[in-house]
């Protein structure tokens, strides 16, 4: 029995009729076969458990609300700024609204995203954002949902990512090329196409005889990378030689990389290279230029939102999953490869 204080879910309606979450969200919404005897169990569950379908938007069909819910995990920095621009100048030709979440330091996160499923006609997640089961939870319950960066796909849910494995091949030969060997990996895996990224790394460096690294976790911030480019450029952190070359997961990890490295007298990208991803304006204006991989982040953002629109007015003209090329960007912090120079 559901606790009394709390709303049920969907999964708890579908538990206790015997159905699937998408018989219940078809039964409840009125769209889509349901047998008679199946809508009456639904039906029963349903007041039995007290629920409340507009928590999961199973009311929402019509567009009545023209708003977009968009769920971020952070709101600082360039990358989520891009694409949140991107997002909302679309949302904005199309003459919807955007109500923004961030989940960074809220507690109970799948009820907030629930209850802001109740207060939009779609909504647009980033990566691994939300937990996977309130993710399918979401996309059961009929309601558009369009992912954005992440590394799977969510059955009923579009996807929109930027191209991740070959052009951190690209990178991972470039730098092998120069003739680095002791490579550091800068942020973890929790976003999944950032375990993309290292997983592609991993398998270049593997096929060169070259045991791939773990990446050392950080926050994606310059403050996240400084702490960590101290560590991974300490003398007491390696029994060995220290890295050669530090992969970052963004540009801002980069950067506070560089700034590790300069307050230990190290020069870049004499003693150590370093590289980004996302290719921020910052990059290329720092010194030396940073290295990275060039992702169209503000496109992200459009895309996601015209995916979102198609989805709720039913008409399609993109695919489901759409895939945007990336660029590897040389500049100083790698050093000049031996190629060129000879």
């Amino acid at each position: 029995m559901a606790n009394s204080d709390e709303s049920a879910t969907i999964y708890e309606v579908a538990q206790r009729a015997g159905v699937s979450i998408a018989t219940v969200s078809r039964a409840l919404r009125g769209t889509g076969p349901v047998a008679a005897k199946t809508r009456e169990r639904v039906l029963r569950a349903v007041e039995e458990l007290r629920f409340t379908p507009s928590r999961l938007g199973v009311s929402l069909a019509s567009g009545r609300h023209a708003a977009n819910g968009i769920v971020f995990p952070d709101l600082s920095g360039p990358y989520f700024a891009e694409v949140l621009l991107g997002y909302e100048e679309v949302a904005s030709e199309l003459g919807r609204s955007v109500i923004v979440l961030s989940t960074r330091g809220r507690a109970a996160v799948p009820d907030l995203v629930r209850d802001l499923a109740g207060r939009v006609d779609g909504m647009v997640i980033f990566g691994q954002t939300v937990r996977d089961e309130v993710v399918a939870e979401i996309a059961a319950s009929g309601m558009p949902l369009v992912m954005i960066a992440r590394g799977d796909a969510v059955a009923g849910a579009d996807v929109v990512a930027s191209e991740n494995t070959e052009s951190a091949a690209r990178l991972a030969t470039h730098l092998l090329g120069h003739g680095y060997r002791n490579f550091a990996l800068a942020g973890g895996h929790d976003q999944g196409d950032i375990s993309q990224r290292w997983t592609s790394i991993g398998r270049v460096l593997a096929e060169h005889g070259i045991t791939p690294p773990e990446p050392s976790p950080c926050e994606f911030t310059v403050d996240g990378g400084y702490a960590l480019g101290r560590y991974l450029l300490s003398a007491h952190h390696h029994s060995g030689p220290r890295p050669d070359v530090i992969v970052c997961a963004d540009d801002q990890v980069a950067l506070g990389v560089i700034l590790a490295a300069e307050e230990r007298g190290l020069s870049i990208p004499g003693d150590v290279a370093v590289t980004g991803w996302d290719d921020i304006m910052a990059a290329r204006h720092a010194r030396p230029a940073l290295t990275t991989v060039r992702q169209p982040m503000r496109d992200l953002g459009a895309r996601a939102a015209r995916a979102l629109d198609e989805l709720i007015n039913g008409v399609r003209d993109t695919p489901s999953s759409q895939v945007i090329p990336t660029e590897l960007v040389v500049r100083a912090s790698c050093g000049s490869h031996p190629l060129e120079e000879a």
